[in-house]
């Protein structure tokens, strides 16, 4: 009867922690969407390693009613977070010398033969394709799918192969790539080592 109790008692702290972690992991990365900032990134990402801790030390899976709880936070997390981790990593990568374009790209200085540089805007719409890219990692990572992983960065080198012609674009599209899915497989890697 005593391991009964004690396995009732386990289970519902990694269930009531991982909740209280992917919340709080989500509070403070919704926090940071609008102008990320190291200390909350860090404490977000901090939250997140501690949970993958506990989950992996203490041996009990979430019961399927909150598991489907816990995959939702997880999803979430992984797809809002994913931006100001992302726009964080850029920023230190170029020392925020990059400006942004007004439809979620990048202004880069353009130079033709014989006609003055002029200033285009790059990768267009690298916001909405991240919140994408950060929904269809988490779900098949949920799901038990990572090679989507790879389908999603095939998908993606090839939907924006032209527009890679600069040194400034192709590191923003690596960085901001590996940053973005770096910080999905973290948040729904966790939320999968909890339920599975």
């Amino acid at each position: 009867m005593d391991t009964l109790r004690i396995d009732v008692i386990a289970e519902a702290f990694v269930v009531i922690f991982v909740f209280v972690a992917l919340c709080a992991a989500l509070a403070l990365v919704t926090i940071a969407l609008r102008r990320p900032r190291a200390g909350l990134l860090a404490a977000a990402g901090g939250v997140v390693a501690l949970a993958f801790v506990v989950v992996a030390v203490v041996p009990y899976d979430v019961p399927r009613l909150f598991a489907i709880v816990i995959a939702m936070l997880g999803v979430a997390l992984a797809v809002v977070g994913g931006n100001p981790f992302a726009r964080w990593a850029l920023t230190a990568a170029d020392g925020g010398r990059t400006r942004e374009g007004t439809r979620g790209g990048i202004l880069v200085e353009l130079m033709a033969e014989g006609a003055h540089p002029r200033e285009e805007e790059i990768l267009r719409g690298g916001t909405m394709i991240g919140y994408l890219e950060r929904a269809a990692v988490a779900l098949g990572v949920i799901a038990g799918f990572p090679a989507v992983i790879a389908v999603v960065v095939a998908l993606k080198g090839i939907g924006r192969f032209t527009e890679l012609a600069t040194p400034a674009a192709r590191e923003r599209f690596i960085v901001g790539t590996l940053a973005s899915l770096l910080w999905a497989c973290a948040a729904t890697g966790l939320a999968w080592l909890a339920i599975w």
